[in-house]
């Protein structure tokens, strides 16, 4: 179960002004909205989300990565678990030609105006509960979503990504010093688990979760 980082590039390309998140928005508000997951969040006002979640091919170089280190092929079976509208999917269909992909979110809205290439692959459902058999994916992947979870339903998460995957690696939240603690509270409005690298592990290994891991810092 290593530490694998993959995102770094896409993370750090975001500017962020952490203390306009909390002083010129009313941010618990805020929250409340972004966690309803529908078209504030992908596509309202930046202060609820993303302030427009459009396809930019940002994920192309975060899914050559994965391609390469996961040894993905034609045939293979990939489960994106918090899919939103299915940009790092597109990018797989893309790189390699036969693939199998499934995405999996919450967000009815996220699917319902997912990129149209891969809307057909894609479906609501919960991370705690997946709907598949045991053991039906090559590759399961999970980038910046399981944080939003509840500690008891994250660890039913991490169990269901363990039952269904062959490969699995996830992306959360994380924080390394009390700046990146309080940046992460400040530019947060989903998160649930606030963790440090050590207690995410430690999570890992309580929920039998033998996956590959990463985190993304707000420094």
């Amino acid at each position: 179960m290593p530490q694998v980082d993959l995102i770094h590039q896409v993370h750090n390309r975001t500017k962020r002004n952490y203390l306009e998140r909390v002083v010129e928005h009313d941010k618990a508000e805020c929250a409340a909205i972004a966690k309803q997951f529908g078209k504030d969040f992908w596509d309202g006002d930046r202060k609820y989300g993303y302030g427009g979640y459009r396809y930019d091919g940002r994920w192309r170089n975060v899914a050559e990565k994965l391609v390469e280190h996961y040894d993905l092929k034609r045939g293979d079976r990939v489960l994106d678990v918090g899919c939103g509208k299915g940009f790092l999917l597109f990018e797989f269909t893309q790189l390699v030609p036969g693939i199998e992909i499934v995405g999996i979110d919450i967000s009815e809205y996220a699917i319902e105006h997912a990129k149209p290439e891969v809307k057909p692959c894609l479906r609501v459902a919960d991370a705690v509960e997946l709907p598949f058999d045991d053991q039906s994916f090559d590759f399961v992947v999970s980038i910046n979503t399981l944080h939003n979870l509840y500690n008891f339903d994250l660890r039913r998460a991490l169990g269901e990504m363990e039952r269904v995957g062959r490969k699995k690696y996830t992306i959360v939240d994380s924080y390394r010093n009390e700046r990146e603690k309080v940046n992460l509270m400040y530019w947060q409005l989903t998160c649930e688990c606030f963790y440090t690298p050590r207690e995410w592990e430690w999570f890992f290994q309580e929920s039998g979760y033998t996956g590959d891991y990463g985190f993304t810092f707000f420094e």
